[in-house]
């Protein structure tokens, strides 16, 4: 029998038949549900050229003034909003059972952060272009130290908890205290300058709570994207959230590349565009007349591009046109770093992102791209003053164990 407001179930007539729609409408998860209930915008794009300009409206359980932002890629891998705190006020004090990080947009301020039963609280200050975490189901309150309103950005693992407990109780009201995670010391949010090998993929990694500014921070050399390129990951608070910081050289390019859904790259200083598209149109959509299969986005500081929003496998690649170097920072939440998926402990995992796919790898290398990029690139660096850096060779293919002259664009 079916239950109350429940059609009743017909099995098949017979073998010629299937069970089932066929197609139907996705449904709405509990972090769905979630954003829904909160009375602010929900922004669902490929990208936002700046989330200053994005609309706010009244959020009462932060108390401020916010918005969603769900890029296509993003739904259900990890959740974004933007936050502005009042002029001389605070947001409330809160807690949750999810990761969050933040950069700061606009303003200045500071961050209380203690654990239930405490009687001291732990502040640090923070100004625009500063980047920090606050511990897991740690209780925190965000103050703005200004008399005009500051904008923050946050990054959270909200949908992938919601989505697998659903009860809002267990999320903002649960007593257990992470103590591996935040452990009181009085240093906790003093920046710590060290840069380590990340242990996964021996790239160059910074453990801080809090980067002062992600904006002018040193970078080290990394040469993995683009000629030149500088990367450096961040681990704060003991996060699964992935995220790092990269930046370009002035007239330099990324290589087209492709991974899965969850990338979100921020624009932190310059300005440039991205263009995705599907992989399984190749590498050169645009001289093979597949056009309306790309997707472009352009930003400025702080605007904000999927990498894959497909759900799959989608080529990317970045372009910065200003006049200085394009910094971005790519957020993932905790979902999509290589090497953190699943498989046998232990099995070697290819950084194919980094790697030509004629080596095995899922990178476009600039021999191989469609050569619509680099005049486009060329002529667009024209409108704004400035001029490409990149070399004729690179788009030469190597000879069998040629060996490119790496110290023509290493440096800064």
């Amino acid at each position: 029998m079916p239950h109350d407001g429940e059609e009743h179930w017909h099995e098949p007539k017979d073998w010629t038949q299937k069970a089932g729609k066929g197609a139907f409408p996705r449904p709405i998860m509990p972090y769905d549900r979630f954003m829904n209930e909160q009375g602010i915008p929900i922004v669902r794009d490929y990208g936002v050229r700046r989330v200053q300009d994005l609309p706010l409206k009244p959020w009462k359980r932060m108390g401020g003034q916010g918005t969603f932002i769900q890029l296509y890629g993003t739904e259900g891998l990890w959740g974004c909003y933007v936050v502005e705190v009042p002029g001389s006020g605070a947001l409330n004090a809160e807690k949750h059972m999810y990761e969050e990080q933040f950069l700061v947009v606009d303003g200045r301020g500071s961050t209380e952060v203690w654990q239930d039963g405490d009687t001291k609280k732990h502040v640090f200050e923070w100004q625009a272009g500063s980047m920090f975490s606050v511990p897991m189901n740690a209780m925190h309150r965000i103050v703005n130290a200004s008399s005009t309103p500051a904008l923050l950005l946050a990054g959270t693992s909200a949908p992938n908890v919601m989505n697998l407990m659903d009860n809002d109780e267990l999320m903002f009201n649960c007593p257990f205290v992470f103590r591996d995670r935040f452990d009181g010391r009085e240093d906790y949010f003093k920046a710590a300058d060290g840069v380590t090998r990340d242990p996964v993929r021996g790239l160059a990694m910074r453990r801080s709570n809090i980067i002062p500014d992600v904006v002018n921070c040193d970078l080290p050399l990394d040469n993995r994207r683009s000629p030149g390129s500088r990367r450096l990951q961040l681990q704060m608070t003991g996060n699964r959230f992935h995220v790092w910081l990269a930046q370009h050289q002035t007239g330099r390019y990324s290589k087209a590349h492709a991974h899965g859904s969850a990338a979100v790259l921020l624009c932190l200083k310059g300005s440039g565009y991205s263009y995705c598209w599907p992989k399984d149109i190749g590498t050169r959509p645009f001289e093979e007349g597949k056009r309306d299969k790309v997707v472009r986005v352009d930003y400025e500081p702080v605007g904000m591009v999927s990498a894959a929003p497909g759900g799959g496998d989608w080529f990317h690649q970045h372009f910065g046109i200003a006049k200085g170097p394009l910094r971005l920072s790519a957020w993932f939440g905790p979902n999509n770093a290589r090497g953190h998926g699943a498989g046998i402990p232990g099995a070697s995992v290819k950084d194919a992102g980094a790697i030509d796919i004629r080596d095995g790898g899922s990178a476009s290398p600039y021999d191989e791209e469609d050569p619509y990029l680099r005049k486009e690139y060329e002529a667009t660096l024209a409108t704004v003053g400035a001029t490409s850096s990149m070399e004729d060779w690179l788009y030469t293919k190597p000879k069998e164990g040629e060996v490119r002259p790496m110290a023509d664009f290493v440096g800064m």
